[in-house]
């Protein structure tokens, strides 16, 4: 099978791999919709986007074990989420201009167009196509770059005040409410105490030389007490 499409080269630039077997570059693009349309041009591409899930998960797992070497399962399963969500995806596949490269049956275009699901999708399953034809080494080498950014954003400073409100809001529970409880010496080193309330009840306190940052800390011991089932 040949691509049905004249701009391999561009897509295998942008990449910076050549495939030896091109038939797994046109599946990794191929949409189910475009399979249905055109069953005599190969398969769709889900069966790779599965084996691609697993591969940038592996490879993503990896990159955050290496980096944060005392961080806690949790935490680097959490970062990890970060690092692999559909946006990310999304937003690496048009790093590589995978939308000029797709193929998409009439009733995609018709309907969702290039989402970014598709667009996650489809570079799962170029992650996997580059792992059957080139093995686990050119997914590392290609693949580590790809994902150099969002790997760089999940590894910075956790934001506990969002991630308080997401809980939150996962619980059921009112946005969580921070109050300046105290400021304390000279005006060049303040020191600001705050806390927490939700639903009215104190969650945490946190001191710092900024109010900023002493709400982090009150939305840091807030997390805590919200895992640990305080209520």
């Amino acid at each position: 099978m040949s691509l049905a499409f004249p701009t391999a080269e561009k897509l295998e630039a942008n990449l910076g791999y050549t495939f030896r077997d091109r038939a797994l570059l046109a599946q990794a693009l191929t949409h189910s919709t475009y399979a249905n349309e055109h069953p005599n041009e190969g398969p769709p591409n889900e069966r790779l986007e599965f084996l691609g899930d697993a591969v940038i998960n592996l490879l993503a797992g990896r990159l955050l074990f290496l980096r944060l070497s005392d961080e806690s399962e949790g935490e680097l399963t959490r970062r990890r989420a970060q690092v692999v969500r559909r946006e990310a995806l999304a937003e690496m596949a048009q790093s590589l201009e995978l939308p000029l490269h797709l193929r998409l049956g009439h009733g995609q275009k018709s309907t969702g167009g290039v989402t970014a699901r598709v667009l996650a999708d489809a570079f799962e399953a170029l992650a996997a196509a580059v792992y059957l034809d080139g093995g686990y080494a050119a997914v590392e080498t290609i693949f580590s770059r790809l994902l150099a950014d969002a790997i760089d954003q999940a590894v910075g400073p956790i934001d506990f005040k969002t991630k308080l409100q997401e809980e939150c809001h996962k619980h059921g529970k009112p946005a969580p409410v921070y109050e300046v409880v105290g400021v304390s010496g000279p005006d060049h080193a303040r020191e600001y105490s705050c806390r927490v309330l939700i639903d009215g009840a104190c969650y945490g306190t946190g001191s710092a030389s900024s109010k900023k940052v002493a709400e982090q800390c009150c939305a840091e011991e807030a997390l805590a007490a919200l895992e640990g089932g305080r209520s």
